[in-house]
């Protein structure tokens, strides 16, 4: 399997935008974005299954959106109106079973059997 590799981290100030995105696991049934905040557990901020169904970390409904373009086989995270409590690195991932069902319905408990190297997002006030 390709390794997953994030792109489109940054720094930007509060209430700007920035696109991450994932060369997509096309191999998988659902691919999400999670985020590692310095002292905290890593998170599921995003999820995308194989039938377009999404769900979202209760703190960034609104803000951000997960996406695919099939044709790329390209995983996206829109985030916008960011605020410093996003700054974190941010983790494309990839499941292939069949939790990825449960893990829409409950993303806190999200964990993924593949995580990429991470990217960077640094929100400043």
């Amino acid at each position: 399997q390709e390794p997953l590799v994030e792109s489109g981290g940054g720094s930007v100030q509060a209430g700007g935008s920035l696109r991450l995105a994932c060369v997509a696991d096309d191999s998988s049934i659902c691919m999400g974005w999670f985020r590692q905040q310095p002292g905290k557990q890593r998170e599921a901020v995003a999820i995308l299954d194989n039938n377009n169904i999404t769900a979202y970390l209760d703190s960034v409904k609104g803000r951000f959106a997960i996406s695919k373009d099939n044709a790329k086989s390209t995983l996206y995270l829109q985030m916008n109106s960011l605020k410093p409590e996003d700054t974190a690195m941010y983790y494309c991932a990839a499941e292939n079973s069949a939790l990825c069902e449960y893990y829409i319905d409950n993303i806190h408990d999200a964990d993924f059997r593949r995580y990429g190297q991470g990217t960077q997002v640094t929100v400043s006030s």
